[in-house]
C-alpha cells in the first residue's frame, strides 16, 4: 500500500502564478504515477491569503481549479494549516474551512492503517475557540481508543504543524508546537501506538524520532525557506515498515519512483 503527502503548497504576492504552475506540475506527475497512489496529502496552508486577507477568493478557486485535475481513482486529503484557518482559529474561520476543504479533523482506513487527520492550529492557539479544541481532543481520544482495539497495522497522522523539528526537546519555535503540548500529544500518541505523524509549516525537510514515533517534516511544493527543491514525499507502507523518501517534482515528473520503492509496493 502507498500514499503520497507533500509539505505546504502557499507562497504570496507574485509568486502566486509560479505557485500553480507548480502545483499543475505536481498533478501531472502523480497522475501519471503506476500504480496509481491509494491517495495524496496536501498538508496544509492551502492557500497563502489568511482569512480576512485580500485575494483569499481568487487564491482559492485558483486552487481548486488545479485540484480538479487529480485523477479521480486518487483521493485528496486535505488538512488545515494556519493560512487556512488563522495563527488564531475561530469558530468562523474553521466553519470557513469546513466548508471550502471539507472537515478539518476525521479518520479513514486504508489497508488496515488507521490514518488520522488533525487541526493542529487548535494545538497552537485556541484561545478563541477552546470548545472546538475540546471537541477534537475528544475525538482523538475515541479514536486512539479505536486503534488499540482493533489493532491496526499501523496509525499515522497528518497535521500540519510538526511535533517538533529535530528533537522533543528543541526550544519552543514558530514552527513546531510548545514543549510541554508536543510531549503530552506525542505520549498519548505512541501510547496508542502511532507511528509515524506527517507534517509541512516548516518550509524546509526535517524530522526526528521518538520513541517508537518517526516525526516527519515535508518541504513545500511551492514556497521554500531552505535549500530544498520543489517537490513531494512518496511514502510507502508495508505490513511491518513505513518508509518515505522526498522527490523533487522534476525528478518524479522525468524518473517516477525509483525501484527499491516499487520493489516494497509488492510486499504484503
Amino acid at each position: 500500500m502507498k500514499a503520497w503527502s507533500t509539505g505546504d503548497s502557499d507562497s504570496g504576492g507574485d509568486e502566486w502564478g509560479q505557485e500553480i504552475r507548480l502545483t499543475e506540475q505536481a498533478v501531472e506527475a502523480i497522475n501519471k504515477l503506476k500504480p496509481k497512489p491509494k491517495f495524496f496529502v496536501l498538508c496544509g496552508d492551502l492557500i497563502h491569503a489568511m482569512p480576512g486577507m485580500p485575494w483569499r477568493k481568487e487564491q482559492t478557486a485558483d486552487l481548486q481549479r488545479v485540484l480538479a485535475r487529480v485523477d479521480r481513482d486518487i483521493p485528496l486529503v486535505l488538512v488545515s494549516g494556519n493560512h487556512d484557518v488563522g495563527n488564531t482559529p475561530t469558530p468562523e474561520t474553521v466553519a470557513e474551512f469546513q466548508r471550502t476543504w471539507g472537515d478539518d479533523y476525521f479518520s479513514f482506513w486504508v489497508g488496515g492503517v488507521l490514518f488520522l487527520v488533525l487541526n493542529s492550529q487548535f494545538w497552537y492557539d485556541a484561545s478563541r475557540c477552546p470548545a472546538l479544541k475540546q471537541a477534537q481532543d475528544q475525538w482523538l481520544d475515541q479514536q486512539l481508543r479505536v486503534a488499540g482495539r482493533r489493532h491496526c497495522q499501523h496509525a499515522i497522522v497528518f497535521q500540519h504543524i510538526p511535533l517538533f523539528l529535530r528533537s522533543i526537546d528543541e526550544d519552543d519555535d514558530y514552527f513546531n508546537l510548545t514543549k510541554s503540548v508536543r510531549k503530552e500529544v506525542a505520549n498519548k500518541l505512541t501510547r496508542a501506538g502511532v507511528t509515524a505523524v506527517f507534517s509541512g509549516h516548516y518550509h524546509r525537510n526535517a524530522g526526528g524520532t521518538y520513541q517508537n514515533l518517526d516525526m516527519v517534516v515535508s518541504s513545500a511544493i511551492g514556497c521554500q525557506l531552505g535549500q530544498d527543491t520543489h517537490g513531494l514525499r512518496v511514502v510507502v507502507v508495508t505490513a511491518k515498515k513505513i518508509i518515505h523518501r522526498y522527490y523533487s517534482l522534476d525528478e518524479l515528473s522525468e524518473k517516477g519512483i525509483e525501484a527499491d520503492l516499487m520493489g516494497l509496493m509488492e510486499e504484503k
